[in-house]
C-alpha cells in the first residue's frame, strides 16, 4: 500500500510503522509525545521531549545515511526545507520509505501537515495536544507592531515571505518587516536592518543563539524581544504553550 507524502511522492507502507527515524526536530517531539517508543533514531538537534533516548544519526542537514539504515527503520520522516533531497533519495534507493513534509508557510499548514503524518503515515489517533494547538492558534490578533526577525548573524539572515514563524508572529499581532520580500530568508546588510522601520527586533535562541549580550546591541532603535526559538518555529506539542509564552515576551 502506498500513501502520498506532502510533496505527492508515494510512500510504500506495509502497515503501521513500528520503527521510525525522524530527521526533523519538531516532528521528533510530535511523534515521541504521541507514541512513546515508536522512534528508534533521531538527529543530534532533536532535543525534545527531554526524555528522548534513542540513537543519534547526525544533523538534520547532514545525517549519516548509514547510521539511519543501521536502525532498520520501516519509515523515515524528513522535511523539504530541513533535509537534503540527495539524502532522501539515498534512503529510498536503499528500500526505506521516507515521508517528506512540506515547509509550512502558516501555522495551520504546519498543524495540518503534522496531522497527516501522525494519522495517515503512522496510523495513530489524532492526539489531544494537536487538537488543542489548532484551537489555540485559530484566532489572529490585530496588528499592533512590526518586527525584524533575524535567525542568523554571520551573515545576517532574517525571516522573509511565507514562513511558519512569520505567521506565528502575525497571529500574535506582530507583522514581519520583510513579509513581502521575494525570498523566504533574505540576507540584508546590517545597515539596512537597522534602518528598517520596525518597532521590535525578535531574537530567537535557535538556529543562531541570540542572547541578551549578543543581538540587541546591533539594534539600539528597536525594542529587543528574546524568545525561545522552539516556540517560534516548531510545529509540535510546543505549540500548546507557544502562544502564551510568546505573547508574554512580545508584550513584556
Amino acid at each position: 500500500m502506498s500513501d502520498l507524502d506532502d510533496l505527492g511522492a508515494p510512500v510504500p507502507l506495509a502497515g503501521a510503522p513500528t520503527r521510525v527515524v525522524s530527521l526533523v526536530p519538531s516532528l521528533t517531539e510530535a511523534v515521541e509525545t504521541t507514541a512513546p517508543g515508536l522512534l528508534v533514531g533521531a538527529t543530534d538537534y532533536c532535543t525534545h521531549p527531554p526524555t528522548l533516548d534513542v540513537p543519534r544519526v547526525g544533523g538534520s542537514k547532514y545525517p549519516t545515511v548509514a547510521a539511519v539504515l543501521d536502525q532498520r527503520p520501516d519509515l523515515v520522516i524528513a522535511n523539504a526545507e530541513e533535509n537534503r533531497p540527495e539524502d532522501v533519495s539515498a534512503l529510498r534507493a536503499a528500500g526505506v520509505p521516507v515521508w517528506v513534509t512540506a515547509a509550512p508557510a502558516t501555522v495551520m499548514a504546519g498543524i495540518d501537515s503534522t496531522r497527516r503524518l501522525l494519522v495517515e503515515a503512522l496510523r495513530l489517533t489524532e492526539p489531544a495536544w494537536l487538537t488543542e494547538a489548532a484551537e489555540l492558534w485559530a484566532d489572529t490578533t490585530e496588528v499592533w507592531a512590526t518586527a525584524v526577525v533575524p535567525v542568523w548573524r554571520k551573515p545576517w539572515i532574517v525571516l522573509g515571505r511565507d514562513t511558519f514563524a512569520g505567521d506565528v508572529l502575525l497571529r500574535l499581532g506582530v507583522a514581519n518587516a520583510y513579509a513581502d520580500h521575494p525570498e523566504r530568508y533574505p540576507r540584508p546588510p546590517l545597515s539596512e536592518l537597522q534602518a528598517t522601520r520596525a518597532d521590535l527586533v525578535v531574537l530567537p535562541d535557535e538556529p543562531y543563539e541570540f542572547t541578551a549580550d549578543d543581538g540587541p546591541q546591533f539594534f539600539p532603535e528597536k525594542r529587543p524581544v528574546l524568545v525561545v526559538g522552539r516556540y517560534l518555529t516548531w510545529y509540535g506539542p510546543s505549540l500548546v504553550d507557544a502562544r502564551r509564552e510568546l505573547a508574554a515576551a512580545l508584550n513584556g
